[in-house]
C-alpha cells in the first residue's frame, strides 16, 4: 500500500540493501548492439531516418558553433531521454525520467560546460547578449540581472520541465486505475478506454519532451558563439 501519493516513482526495490531501480537507465545498452550484426530491418531504416532528420536540425541551429560530430551530443542525449521516457510506461519499470537527480544530471553538465566555454572563449559576446538590441540606458542594469537570472534557471527548467511531464501522466493513470476496484463492470469498460486513451498521450508526451529538451539544450549551446 503506498504510503503517499508520489511513493509510486520511489526507487525502493533493492536487493541486499542495493536499489536496483536505476539500472533500467541502462538497459538501452542492451539493444544497440545488434545492428553491427544483425541484418537491417525495419526498425533499423527507421531509426537512421529519425536520427538523420535530427542530425540536419541540430546542424541548422548550431550554425558557426557546428563542426563534423558536434550533433552526436545531441542525438544521443535524445534517444537516452526517449528511451527512458518509454520504458516507464511499461508495467513494473522505473520511471528514471521522472526523477531531478537523473534530469539534473543531464540538464546541469551540459549547462555548465556551455557558459564555461563561452565565457573563457567569447566573453564579449556573453556581455553583449546580456542586454538585447536597443534597450534604453536607464533599462540596462535591469536586463542584465534578469537575463542572468534566466540564465542561471536555466538547467532546473530543463530539468523540471521533463521530470513534471512525465510525472502528471503517470500520476493521472495512477489515481484513475485505483478507483477501478469499487466500480462497476460497464464503468470498468470505460476506465479501461481512457486508460489506453491515455497511454497514447503519454507516448506522445514521451516523444515531444525527450525532443524539447534536446532542442533548447541546442539552442543554449548556439548561443555562446
Amino acid at each position: 500500500m503506498m504510503t503517499n501519493l508520489f511513493s509510486i516513482f520511489d526507487p525502493t526495490t533493492n536487493l541486499f540493501n542495493l536499489s536496483f531501480n536505476w539500472v533500467s537507465t541502462l538497459l538501452g545498452l542492451m539493444f544497440l548492439p545488434y545492428k553491427f550484426w544483425f541484418s537491417p530491418n525495419r526498425h533499423f531504416f527507421l531509426y537512421n531516418f529519425i536520427m538523420n532528420k535530427l542530425h540536419n536540425e541540430f546542424k541548422n541551429l548550431l550554425k558557426n558553433n557546428y563542426f563534423n560530430g558536434s550533433t552526436l551530443i545531441f542525438i544521443s542525449l535524445f534517444s537516452f531521454v526517449l528511451f527512458n521516457n518509454f520504458l516507464g510506461l511499461f508495467p513494473y519499470i522505473f520511471t528514471s525520467t521522472s526523477h531531478l537527480t537523473l534530469t539534473l544530471s543531464i540538464s546541469l553538465p551540459l549547462w555548465l560546460s556551455f557558459m564555461l566555454y563561452g565565457w573563457i572563449n567569447n566573453y564579449q559576446h556573453m556581455f553583449i547578449h546580456m542586454i538585447p538590441q536597443g534597450t534604453p540606458s536607464i533599462l540596462m542594469p535591469f536586463m542584465v540581472l534578469i537575463e542572468t537570472i534566466s540564465n542561471i534557471i536555466r538547467p532546473g527548467t530543463l530539468a523540471i520541465r521533463l521530470s513534471a511531464n512525465m510525472i502528471a501522466g503517470h500520476l493521472l493513470m495512477t489515481l484513475l486505475s485505483s478507483t477501478g476496484s469499487n466500480l462497476s463492470n460497464l464503468i470498468i469498460m470505460v476506465l479501461i478506454m481512457i486508460q489506453i486513451m491515455l497511454l497514447t498521450l503519454e507516448s506522445a508526451v514521451a516523444i515531444i519532451q525527450s525532443y524539447v529538451i534536446t532542442i533548447l539544450s541546442t539552442l543554449y549551446s548556439s548561443e555562446v558563439n
